[in-house]
C-alpha cells in the first residue's frame, strides 16, 4: 500500500506513506532506498550524511545493510553516520543507540572509521551537547542549518521522537543544533539533535511498527500540528522529504478508514 502528497520537485515539501507486510519488510526497503540516496548524494557530492535512530524498530533496516547486497553496493567511504539522539550511558552500555547499531551493522561493513560520529553519552551531558554541536558544524561548516542527507527517526506511542519529548522546552529551541534535555518521566537527561535541525533535512524517514503504534501514527499523519502539537508532528522538512515507512500493524487504522469511506 502506498500513498504520497506532494510531487517532490525542487524545493518543494512531499510526503510519501508506504506499507509494508512485516517489519522485516520495512527493514529490507529501508536499506535499498538508504543504499540508493548513498550512492546518488557520494556520486553527486562525494559525500552522504545520515543520522541515526536507536531502539529495536530499525534493527531490520540495519541487519540488511549489514549484509548482501547493500554491503557490496553503497560507497562506504563517502557515508558519515551520526545519531538523532542518544542516552546518556557508556557506548558499551546495552541501552546505547550507538552500541545497537554498531554491533548489528557498522562493525560488519567498511565504512571509515572515522566517518562514524558517535554521542558521547558517558560526558557530562551538556559538555556532550557542545561536543557534538562543534563536530556538526566543522562538518557541514557553521553558515545556516545543517541539511542532513537522511535523518532516521522513530515514533514513540506518546508522540516523542528523537530525544524530543512533549512538553519539553526544547521543542522551542532556535538556536542550538544538538541539546541535553532532561526528561522528567525518564528521570535522565538525554542528548538529541533539536528541531530545526530535523526539519532542515534533505529527507526524514520515520520507522513504525507495531500496533501499540497505529493510534499515535494516525494522529500523526492525519491532524494539525497547530491542534496536536506532538514532537513527532512538528517534523516537517522545509525544503525536504518527509517519508512514512509503516508494517500492518502499525497502518491498520489507514484500512479501517478506507473501509470506512467505502
Amino acid at each position: 500500500m502506498r500513498s504520497s502528497n506532494g510531487t517532490g520537485g525542487a524545493g518543494e515539501r512531499s510526503e510519501e506513506v508506504i506499507v509494508f507486510p512485516d517489519r522485516e519488510e520495512m527493514g529490507r526497503e529501508a536499506a535499498a532506498a538508504f543504499a540508493r540516496w548513498a550512492s546518488e548524494a557520494v556520486r553527486g557530492g562525494g559525500r552522504f550524511a545520515a543520522a541515526l535512530s536507536g531502539g529495536a524498530t530499525p534493527r531490520p533496516l540495519y541487519r540488511s545493510l549489514a549484509g548482501s547486497p547493500f554491503r557490496e553496493a553503497i560507497p562506504w567511504k563517502g557515508v558519515h553516520l551520526f545519531w538523532g539522539d542518544e542516552r546518556c550511558v557508556p557506548p558499551d552500555h546495552p541501552d546505547s543507540n550507538y552500541r545497537m547499531a554498531y554491533e548489528t551493522w557498522i562493525s560488519k561493513v567498511p565504512i571509515p572509521l572515522e566517518n562514524v560520529h558517535r554521542m558521547k553519552g558517558e560526558e557530562d551531558p551538556k559538555a556532550a551537547a557542545d561536543e557534538y554541536e562543534e563536530q556538526l558544524r566543522a562538518f557541514f561548516g557553521s553558515a545556516g542549518w545543517p541539511a542532513f542527507d537522511l535523518i532516521l527517526l522513530g515514533v514513540g506511542v506518546d508522540g516523542h521522537t528523537a530525544s524530543l519529548f512533549p512538553g519539553s522546552s526544547v521543542l522551542n529551541q532556535q538556536r542550538r543544533w544538538v541539546a541535553a534535555p532532561y526528561v522528567e518521566k525518564l528521570k535522565t537527561h538525554r542528548l538529541t539533535l533539536t528541531l530545526p535541525v530535523l526539519n532542515h533535512a534533505r529527507r526524514v524517514l520515520f520507522l513504525a511498527a507495531g500496533e501499540e503504534k497505529a493510534e499515535i501514527m494516525k494522529t500523526i499523519l492525519i491532524t494539525d500540528p497547530a491542534e496536536v502539537p506532538l514532537p513527532a508532528r512538528l517534523i516537517e522538512p522545509r525544503h525536504g522529504r518527509r517519508l512514512f515507512f509503516l508494517d500492518q500493524t502499525a497502518a491498520a487504522w489507514m484500512n479501517r478508514k478506507r473501509g470506512d469511506d467505502r
